[in-house]
């Protein structure tokens, strides 16, 4: 199924935006791990509404309820399986668009894969409300890499054309985390609310680049060829909607050096083998090089925006426009900031154990 991911750790999400709730189900954690839920709920905070500027106005507790594979606060070895219930759902804002096909969403592909069985409703299972589960399940991954030494950490690369200060790739980055406006460059987040307001405004969207770094992950882990670090974490991050693009490193920017000035020299030092720079972001070969793992995914704009667009009626099978109403992002990047770490934190598990 397309809604499951992982070989050795499993993930598997359920459910639609406006169903009675979403979940996801995750297999083959190792047993003994302790989670600490509260943790867990901080890090569903930044991924909810209301903490960002630009969000949608949609107030969804985002509340989880553990059903299984928690037994007094560790991990049992069985599948973890947790539910967030939809609490405030409004989906008479899709009656006017149901034979409207939105433009930028999965409506009409949706429409012709499933054969007009899907669930319309805020976009069903195709929906941005599929990465709350999401994001617990890397609230818990990345509990688990904490006590192994390995830290996750992203933050907004860019809105726009607005760029926050890159991460250094040979440094532990700054946790900025707590900001509503997760960004290293406080001069930066002042000119991206302005600009998201200005969308918001003009009834119009913007997207964005989110640029997520990996400490202490160990160097030998991976495989070449089809099932290599690369393309397993752009596999999960694939899966978050709106995401368009992904890099590692340097990323397209390499195909605008030399070769002399993009290769990571290994030198020695007491503590053996080490890489004087990080072009590579970490991984090369496929494999982790023990160097940080750096790199970065871009946002389309939300569709979902107030002005008219073109379109096509359903019912009378013509050309029409649609303007859709209802509460939307007019930016979901700094909201996609944990969604990210999570992602990246879940696929790295997964290949951690698995080994």
């Amino acid at each position: 199924m397309s809604s499951m991911w992982g070989n050795k750790i499993k993930i598997s999400l359920f459910g639609e935006s406006h169903g009675a709730g979403i979940g996801v189900v995750m297999d083959g954690l190792p047993s003994g791990e302790l989670i600490d839920l509260d943790r867990a709920d901080i890090h569903m905070k930044r991924r909810s509404p209301g903490f960002q500027p630009g969000a949608t106005s949609r107030r969804e507790g985002d509340s989880v309820r553990v059903l299984s594979g928690i037994y007094n606060g560790k991990t049992t070895g069985t599948p973890l399986c947790a539910v967030i219930e939809n609490t405030d759902t409004r989906s008479g804002d899709y009656s006017k668009t149901a034979l409207l096909p939105r433009p930028g969403h999965a409506d009409l592909t949706g429409m012709a894969r499933y054969e007009g069985s899907n669930d319309p409703r805020g976009g069903g299972h195709f929906s941005g409300r599929l990465t709350a589960p999401l994001t617990f399940a890397g609230a818990v991954a990345m509990q688990i890499l904490e006590r192994r030494g390995i830290i996750v950490r992203a933050h907004i690369f860019s809105i726009g054309t607005l760029e926050d200060t890159p991460y250094d790739p040979m440094k532990l980055p700054e946790d900025c985390s707590e900001r509503s406006m997760p960004v290293l460059s406080e001069g930066q987040a002042l000119k991206m609310r302005e600009l998201i307001e200005t969308l918001r405004n003009d009834r119009d969207s913007i997207g964005g680049v989110v640029e997520c770094m990996v400490i202490g992950f160990p160097a030998g882990l991976g495989r070449p060829i089809f099932d290599n670090i690369e393309s397993r974490i752009a596999s999960i991050l694939f899966g978050i909607p709106a995401v368009k693009g992904v890099e590692f490193g340097r990323g397209f920017k390499v195909a605008q050096v030399r070769g002399s000035q993009n290769n990571d020299s290994p030198f020695m030092t007491e503590e053996g083998i080490r890489l004087r720079s990080n072009h590579a972001g970490g991984v090369e070969g496929g494999i982790s090089n023990g160097m940080p793992i750096l790199l970065r995914c871009a946002f389309k704009p939300t569709p979902s925006i107030g002005k008219p667009q073109h379109t096509v009626n359903l019912e009378t099978m013509s050309d029409d426009t649609v303007e859709i109403t209802g509460r939307h992002d007019s930016c979901i990047v700094p909201r996609a900031v944990p969604v990210v770490e999570a992602a990246v934190a879940v696929a790295l598990l997964d290949i951690l154990e698995e080994g």
